[in-house]
C-alpha cells in the first residue's frame, strides 16, 4: 500500500506548494522566485531555487500566461531552410531571446502553408508576438492576418514590409549596397549582373534596386538582373550558367553581385566548372555565412549585424520599441 500511496503522489506531481513546505516559505514567496524581476531576496530565492531542484517541480507556465496575459512566448514563423543564413539567424535569435527570458516556438511555413495559416498556428498558442523570418509571405497576406487580430505583435525581421501595423528590424540594405558598390567602383570593374533571389511578391529586401540605382549614378550605365527560382545553391548555379549562355561573345560581366552568399557560393562553383573567361568573373555575396570564409571562396561579403537586430527586436517585445528600424553591418572584403 504504501508503493501504491507513493505512485500516486508521484503522478500527481509537485506542486508550488511542496516547494513552499520545503523550503520553509509561502507559495507566493515561490511564485516570486521565478520571476525575473520578482521581489524577493536572493538568499531566499536560492533557497526556494535549490528546493525545487531537489522536488524536480517546474512552474507551470501556461497557467501563468492565462493570469498574467502574457506568455512571455514568441513565434518564429520561417522557411527557407536552405539558406544556410536562416539557421544563423535562428541560432542568435532563439539563444538571445532565451537569455532574456523569452520562450521561442517555431512555426515552419512550409510550400503547402500560407502565411496566414502559420500565424493562426501562432496566435493560438497564445504568443506575445510573432517574428516573421521568411520568404513566403506578403502585405496582402499580413493585412488578413491582422485583421483577424491573429496576434499581438508582428515582426518581419531580415526583410521589408510596407504594411504600417507591422514593424520591420532589418539590416540596412541600400546603404549596404551602396557600399559594395563603392568598393567595385574602386577596383576598377565596370560591367556588373545582379543574381537575385525569386521574383515574387512576398515581403521583399532592397538590395536589386538600391545596387542598380547607385551604380546608374556612379557610372551612367545599367546593372543586367536574373532571379534565381531560390535561394539555394543549386537555383544559383543554373542562373549563372543561364547568364553565361545569353551573353553575347565578349560581353561577359567582369563582376557577378549576388542577393546573399548561398547564391554567390553557387555562382562561384558554377564559374568555376566553365572554367576559361568565366573562371575570372568576380563574386560578391551578403549576409557573412561561416562557409563565406571557407579557402575554396574566399568571399567579399557583408555581414548582417544580428545581434543588434536581436537586440532591437528585445526593445520591441519590451515595449520600448515601436517604429523600423534598419541597422548598417559591415562590408567584409575578403577576394574580388
Amino acid at each position: 500500500m504504501d508503493r501504491i500511496a507513493e505512485n500516486a503522489d508521484q503522478s500527481r506531481g509537485v506542486t508550488a506548494d511542496d516547494v513552499a513546505a520545503a523550503a520553509g516559505v509561502s507559495r507566493w514567496t515561490v511564485a516570486r522566485a521565478f520571476k525575473k524581476r520578482g521581489a524577493i531576496s536572493p538568499k531566499t530565492r536560492q533557497k526556494v531555487l535549490a528546493a525545487a531542484e531537489r522536488l524536480g517541480y517546474a512552474p507551470d507556465l501556461l497557467a501563468a500566461s492565462l493570469a498574467s496575459d502574457r506568455s512571455h512566448l514568441v513565434a518564429l514563423i520561417t522557411n527557407d531552410f536552405n539558406n544556410p543564413h536562416k539557421l544563423v539567424l535562428l541560432e542568435r535569435l532563439t539563444r538571445i531571446l532565451w537569455s532574456q527570458g523569452w520562450g521561442t516556438l517555431l512555426v515552419n511555413m512550409s510550400e503547402s502553408e500560407d502565411a496566414s495559416a502559420a500565424l493562426l498556428a501562432a496566435s493560438q498558442r497564445r504568443v506575445d508576438a510573432a517574428v516573421m523570418i521568411g520568404t513566403r509571405f506578403d502585405d496582402r497576406v499580413l493585412d488578413t492576418a491582422l485583421g483577424a487580430r491573429r496576434v499581438k505583435k508582428l515582426v518581419v525581421f531580415a526583410r521589408y514590409s510596407n504594411n504600417p501595423n507591422t514593424l520591420t528590424i532589418s539590416c540596412d540594405d541600400r546603404l549596404a549596397m551602396r557600399e559594395i558598390g563603392d568598393h567595385l567602383f574602386a577596383r576598377g570593374y565596370a560591367s556588373p549582373a545582379f543574381i537575385a533571389g525569386p521574383d515574387t511578391q512576398s515581403a521583399k529586401l532592397h538590395r536589386v534596386d538600391s545596387f542598380r540605382d547607385h551604380w546608374l549614378g556612379l557610372t551612367g550605365g545599367a546593372v543586367p538582373t536574373r532571379h534565381a527560382a531560390g535561394y539555394d545553391f543549386h537555383s544559383a548555379i543554373d542562373t549563372v550558367n543561364a547568364v553565361l549562355d545569353a551573353a553575347l561573345p565578349g560581353t561577359l560581366p567582369d563582376v557577378l553581385v549576388c542577393e546573399n552568399d548561398i547564391l554567390a557560393i553557387g555562382a562561384k562553383e558554377a564559374l568555376r566548372a566553365r572554367g576559361g573567361a568565366a573562371a575570372g568573373i568576380a563574386v560578391t555575396g551578403f549576409d557573412d555565412i561561416p562557409l563565406a570564409a571557407a579557402p575554396s571562396y574566399h568571399l567579399t561579403t557583408y555581414r548582417q549585424p544580428i545581434t543588434a537586430m536581436c537586440e532591437r527586436l528585445l526593445d520591441v517585445l519590451s515595449g520600448r520599441l515601436n517604429e523600423d528600424v534598419f541597422v548598417p553591418g559591415t562590408l567584409i572584403v575578403r577576394g574580388g
